[in-house]
Parts: structure tokens; C-alpha cells; sequence
């Protein structure tokens, strides 16, 4: 093994590895979305809608209005643009309101709201300010409230939740320079010595990092005497000597984020504050994200919200060629998915966070479904915004209001939300993580034939097994109620548009995505992992049934408890159609695409086969290398941590 203070040096299967070995591996309760990938319409896990409790409904509306009340009166959200500071007013008039616990249990001074109701705070906060929104969501769903109320041990909850509920701003600290999406190469260390542990390493992109009080840290345990070691998760406080936060980061969008670079030179922390055991840091972080993706979907609903209701006002109120230009097609079309869209965002995100709160059903791949679709179709939102919005929409709103019209910040919204599509997961790393959630089924019966490293005998009792498996399996995906042209007869009632035939459609669907996948399987075995383009795809398609799924069970849900029953099925019913048009699409490009060539031409551009195409043009960049060097040791740069306080 190499030294504790040197980059480690893993391969591509041994990344795997390290990354499988901190899956929640086991199933214990249902889940809608992982049946869905296997061909199975589970509609009765999602319907009908779940609901929270009389109480919990009041708690989260009373302190709703209190936030609504503050949001309005107290922040200003064209001024944290301008300044790309959150003013320190804000932040100590969030902690008077509690708003640092939100998710921390009562008695440790929080609010203890529920997953449904932080969600529609976040999206209520977001609407004014991303960078407030972003920073309640950075210390409560990934900082360390959340991992200390799932892992922590009763004493640490006692010492560090009443804090984080009321005063101290908390950061999670994976992400190095060098260290991304890939775990294995880890390499900030924690040593035993006594009764504490020496952290040293340097830590990139830790947001709220720059104010934090609190810090869960994530460091590689070197194996020893007494130490299992391996990837652990420590709570460290930001005073501590030997924190130096070295560089306040500034960004395209979310200018107000207080996201730094944090260097650590032989901190001491103690035992005590270990999370978990040795070893577990990965799976306690993936496990913390599993409810805490969720708050970043709930804040592009917030979004969503906010793009309809600016083109609603202002597509009435722009005329060209003798109307409005929402009664032009063209604009039209853009304002339909927009409504729609948000719709369905707000279906999924709600749906997924009921869910969370009964703890009946396993909500891992909703929770990551939610969180890819929802920055993915946010984006494409605020975008059409924009277009619709024309000239004025790539104008800033401190431009628009100097010259007399309204401040629309739709280019700062566009600039605040395409960081989604990468914070807490790529897409791209999305689309792998929930593909390897989507094929766990096939790889549990299947994976020793298409391991290298099983023997011929293992293959052999992989191969029985999974020819029993299958056996069972394949006849399910030939006919179903799908088929049925009466089938889920209650999403048609008299005078409403009928989501029947599109819950037939996802039941029909969802067996053909799963025979794709089987067939994929069967066709590349173990380059499988390899057709990352073939498994976007897949978890693509699996996104789309799972929002329509949802979109049609909430529709229904409002068409017998509210006043909007028939225009939620019109919503619902223009989702389902935009929808279904994107899912045969994505069938088409499962087989017929430029993949193979795409590698081709990758080789091409690496090899400098293509350079004589970047001729004519000067690179703006800067001199300095590609990635900053983050040898440990002592920090030679001012300390800008500054405490609110």
C-alpha cells in the first residue's frame, strides 16, 4: 500500500470495487422505481397518493407562511446577485427562525418538519435567492445534520444537533482536486494517534465551507494494528487548528455561495467524532444521499413554478404580428411543456418525499430518478424562458430596470440552475449510478458468468441459477394489463382527459425497457458497464415512466381532494403525451445511434488526428496547470473562514 500522504494508485476494476462495496446492496422494503426497470408496473405502491399526517400538514404550513413572510420582507435577491454575498442579516434571521433545522428533530431544538414540507421550503427560499436556497440545503441534506441523525451515536447527536439547529452552518467535504466521482483515489488521510485521529489533505468545492461551523469530513484511514481502515467520515470543527480555508470559489451562477477550497495540516480530531465506524464513510455518504438528493429537484420545481408564471405574463402581454405571441404556435408549444413540465416535477418530487416520510418503500432510485430529471428538465425550462422572453431574456435585471422595465432575472436563473445538472452527481455519473440499481437484479443471478475472475464451476452454478431465473422472468414481459383496454378504468372519469391509456402505455413500456435490457445483456455481457450511451438511455427512459407514473396518481389525487381535479388531468394528460414522444425516441436511439463512431472519432481527438481543426483562434486561458497541485502540508495562504456569528 502506498504511504498515507501519497495519491492512490487504483485501476479501473479496483475503482469498481471500492464503489460496489459502498452500494446499499441489500432490498428490504419495495421499491416502485426499481420493479419499473424490471418490467413490473407496480402502480399500488404509489397509489393511492400517500399523504402526511393532520399534524404534520399544519406544522409545515405554519412555519411556510412564517418563511414566506421572512422571504418576502428580508431578502433581497437582486442584492446577493449584485454583491455575490449573502448579507450576514439574512443568515442570523434564518437561525431565529430555525430554518437551520428544519429536518432536526424537536428535541434537539429543531422544527422537525417533514421531507415533503423541507422541500417546499427549499423551493420557497430558492425562488428568491438559489444561493440561500443552496446553502439551507448543502448544511441539512448532505452537511451533518443528516448523517448524524441516520449514523450518529446518541452522545454525538446530543453535542452537535442543538448547535446545528440553531447557530452552527455545517459543509461536507468528499470532493479533491483530483477526486471527483471516483472514491477509490481518495486522498486526504486520517491517521490514528491515541485517542484522535491527524487529518491531512486538501478538499475542493466545499460549499458553505467558507462560513461553516460544523464540517463532515470524508478521509482514508490507513490500514493498521486495530484499524480496519478505509474511507471514514469525521465531524470536525472548521475552528480547529490546522483548517485554513484558502480560496473563496466564484461561479457562473449562485454568486451569492459561499464554496471554498479547505486544506488540512495535522488536525486532530477526536475518535469520539468518528461517524460510523472505519471504513464506512462511502456508504454513509451515498446512504445520506439517498433523501438528500430529493432537496435539489424540490428547488428546480421552485423554478419551474416561477418560468411559468413569467412567461404566462409576459407572452400575454408581448404582441407581434397583430396578437400575442403566446397565441403564435412556436411560443405556444414552449409555454405548454414549461406547465406541463412543472407539473410533473412537482409530482415526482412530492411523490418521492411522501415516500421518504412513511419509510414504507426504498426511494434510492426515486430519489436519484427525481434529482436527474428534475435539473435535467429545469435547464431545458428556464432555457425556453429565455427564448420566449427573446432580447430581454439574455439581459440582465439590473440592466433591464436601469432602463425603465421590469427586472426579470431569467438570465440569472439559467446561469443559477446548470450547476444542478453536476452537483451531487453528474448526469452523466447519474445515468451509471441508477443503471447499476436498474440491472442489480440480472448482475445478483447472472454477474459470476460475466466476472473474469470466477472459476468454471462458478460460472456453471451462475449459469443454473440463471436459467431459473429467466425461466420465471421472460414469460412476465410477453402480456400484461397494458394490453387491457379497461385496465386502471379509475384515471378515466367522466369529463376529464383519460391518463388510463397512459398508465396502459407505461405498463407496456416498462416491459419493453426491461427486454431491452435483457437483450443488452445477453448481447454484451461484460462489456455491458462499457455502453454508458446504451444505459443513459435505458435510466432515461426509466426516468420519463416513472414521471409519468407519478404525474397521472397525483392528478388524480387533486381531482378528489382539491379544486383543480380537471385542470390537474389536462396537465397530466399534455405531460404524458409530451412524454411518450421522448420515450419512443429514446427506444429508436437504443440500437440505432453513433456510438461506435463517436469512440472512433474520440481516439481521433486524443491522438491529435484532428488539431488541424483548432486552427485559427487564440486560447483565452491562463497559464498554470489543469489541476491544482494539493500536496499536504502547511497552508501558505490567508485563512478567509469567517464565521457567522
Amino acid at each position: 500500500m502506498s504511504g498515507p500522504h501519497h495519491k492512490p494508485k487504483v485501476s479501473e476494476r479496483e475503482a469498481r470495487q471500492v464503489a460496489e462495496a459502498a452500494r446499499e446492496q441489500d432490498w428490504r422494503k419495495p421499491s416502485f422505481a426499481k420493479e419499473l426497470f424490471l418490467g413490473r408496473f407496480r402502480l399500488d405502491l404509489i397509489h393511492p397518493h400517500p399523504l402526511p399526517p393532520s399534524q404534520d400538514a399544519q406544522r409545515g404550513e405554519e412555519f411556510l407562511a412564517k418563511l414566506r413572510d421572512f422571504c418576502e420582507t428580508k431578502i433581497d435577491g437582486a442584492l446577493i446577485e449584485r454583491e455575490a454575498r449573502i448579507p450576514d442579516a439574512v443568515i442570523d434571521g434564518l437561525k431565529e427562525l430555525g430554518a437551520l433545522g428544519m429536518k432536526i428533530d424537536p428535541k434537539y431544538g429543531g422544527l422537525g418538519l417533514t421531507q415533503v414540507y423541507y422541500n417546499k421550503a427549499l423551493a420557497l427560499v430558492g425562488s428568491v435567492s438559489p444561493a440561500v436556497g443552496a446553502l439551507l440545503s448543502a448544511h441539512q441534506s448532505i452537511g451533518v445534520p443528516q448523517p448524524l441523525k441516520i449514523f450518529g451515536t446518541p452522545e454525538q447527536k446530543e453535542t452537535f444537533l442543538p448547535r446545528l439547529a440553531r447557530t452552527d452552518i455545517s459543509a461536507f467535504l468528499l470532493t479533491e482536486p483530483d477526486v471527483g466521482s471516483d472514491p477509490a483515489r481518495l486522498a486526504t488521510t486520517a491517521v490514528p494517534d491515541g485517542d484522535d485521529y491527524v487529518l491531512d489533505g486538501v478538499k475542493l468545492w466545499t460549499t458553505n465551507g467558507v462560513v461553516a461551523d460544523l464540517l463532515v469530513v470524508m478521509a482514508r484511514v490507513p490500514k493498521s494494528e486495530g484499524h480496519k481502515g478505509g474511507i471514514t467520515a469525521f465531524v470536525v470543527e472548521a475552528q480547529s487548528p490546522g483548517v485554513t480555508v484558502e480560496n473563496r470559489n466564484a461561479f457562473m451562477g449562485l454568486r451569492g455561495l459561499e464554496n471554498g477550497v479547505t486544506r488540512f495540516h495535522q488536525v486532530r480530531v477526536p475518535a469520539a467524532n468518528r461517524i460510523g465506524p472505519e471504513g464506512a464513510g462511502l456508504k454513509i455518504a451515498l446512504t445520506t444521499l439517498n433523501t438528500g438528493r430529493l432537496s435539489l429537484p424540490a428547488m428546480c420545481v421552485g423554478a419551474g413554478k416561477w418560468c411559468l408564471k413569467i412567461a404566462r405574463e409576459w407572452s400575454a402581454v408581448r404582441e407581434q404580428w397583430g396578437k400575442p405571441v403566446a397565441h403564435h404556435e412556436a411560443v405556444g408549444a414552449k409555454i405548454s411543456f414549461i406547465a406541463a413540465t412543472t407539473f410533473a416535477l412537482e409530482a415526482v418530487v412530492d411523490l418521492s418525499s411522501q415516500m421518504a416520510d412513511e419509510d414504507r418503500n426504498d426511494i434510492r432510485i426515486e430519489a436519484a430518478l427525481a434529482k436527474l430529471y428534475g435539473s435535467e428538465m429545469a435547464w431545458l425550462m428556464a432555457d425556453e424562458l429565455v427564448q420566449i422572453r427573446g432580447g430581454r431574456g439574455f439581459e440582465t435585471a439590473e440592466s433591464l430596470a436601469a432602463r425603465g422595465e421590469r427586472a426579470v432575472p431569467a438570465e440569472q436563473l439559467l446561469r443559477d440552475l446548470r450547476i444542478n445538472r453536476i452537483f451531487e452527481g453528474s448526469t452523466e455519473i447519474m445515468h451509471l449510478l441508477i443503471a447499476r440499481e436498474a440491472v442489480d437484479a440480472h448482475l445478483a443471478v447472472a454477474g459470476d458468468i460475466i466476472d473474469p475472475d470466477k472459476t468454471l464451476g462458478d460460472k456453471a452454478r451462475a449459469g443454473v441459477r440463471a436459467g431459473a431465473f429467466y425461466a420465471r422472468w421472460l414469460p412476465k414481459l410477453v402480456a400484461g394489463p397494458g394490453r387491457l383496454p379497461r385496465s386502471y378504468a379509475e384515471f378515466h372519469p367522466a369529463g376529464h382527459p383519460d391518463l388510463s391509456t397512459h398508465l396502459r402505455y407505461v405498463e407496456r413500456t416498462a416491459r419493453k425497457l426491461a427486454r431491452s435490457t435483457f437483450y443488452a445483456m445477453s448481447r454484451w455481457q461484460g462489456r455491458m458497464e462499457t455502453k454508458q450511451g446504451f444505459l443513459g438511455r435505458i435510466v432515461d427512459i426509466g426516468a420519463e415512466l416513472f414521471a409519468m407514473s407519478a404525474a397521472c396518481v397525483r392528478a388524480e389525487l387533486l381531482r378528489t381532494t382539491e379544486d383543480h381535479g380537471r385542470e390537474a388531468y389536462q396537465l397530466a394528460d399534455a405531460f404524458c403525451r409530451q412524454s411518450r414522444i421522448r420515450v419512443e425516441e429514446l427506444f429508436g436511439r437504443l440500437w440505432h445511434n453513433t456510438d461506435d463512431l463517436d469512440r472512433t472519432v474520440v481516439k481521433g481527438v486524443l491522438s491529435g488526428t484532428y488539431t488541424w481543426l483548432e486552427e485559427g483562434v487564440l486560447d483565452p486561458s491562463g497559464d498554470g496547470p489543469w489541476i491544482a497541485d494539493a500536496t499536504p502540508g502547511p497552508s501558505t495562504r490567508e485563512n478567509v473562514h469567517r464565521p457567522i456569528r
